[in-house]
């Protein structure tokens, strides 16, 4: 048991170490909260599913930076979001504009749901059709007929 709990200890000792600081804020509370609100709308390079706001990774870091410079440098939101752009593409955007080269990604999402629902009408009339029972002639019910008297005759 002693040696359990000296265990216990020495790995929570060793995980804290692990902890690092909060980054420094911006001594201007006003830039910060702009280059906050900026990267909400940017997406982590790294991360990709993840706000450049919300990452902790070193990328991202490095990014903000940039960005508080850029705001310090009275560069306004369109400018820096321009800027970015250019530097990384459409893809740092969570939203990016609506033009020729990313149609794709907003209306690919809307292509595919209706090429799946095709694809379903079509698969449920082939189904209906197939399921549909074939027409005997005279000769076929006459026979099948037969099967069924002597199947219930008892043997």
């Amino acid at each position: 048991m002693k040696y359990w709990l000296a265990l216990v200890l020495a790995l929570q000792c060793a995980l804290s170490s692990y902890a690092g600081e909060a980054p420094l804020l911006a001594e201007d509370p006003v830039v910060e909260q702009r280059m906050i609100a900026i990267s909400e709308e940017l997406r982590c390079l790294v991360c990709q599913n993840e706000s450049l706001a919300g990452s902790r990774a070193d990328l991202a870091l490095d990014l903000r930076r940039e960005l508080r410079e850029l705001i310090k440098a009275n560069k306004t939101d369109a400018e820096i979001m321009e800027y970015m752009v250019s530097r990384y593409g459409d893809f740092v955007r969570y939203r990016p504009a609506v033009k020729p080269i990313t149609w794709l990604l907003w209306f690919g999402p809307f292509l595919l749901l209706i090429g799946a629902i095709v694809m379903l009408v079509r698969m449920v009339r082939r189904n209906q059709r197939s399921a549909e029972s074939p027409v005997l002639d005279a000769a076929q019910r006459k026979k099948a007929q037969s099967l069924l008297k002597d199947s219930e005759t008892p043997s």
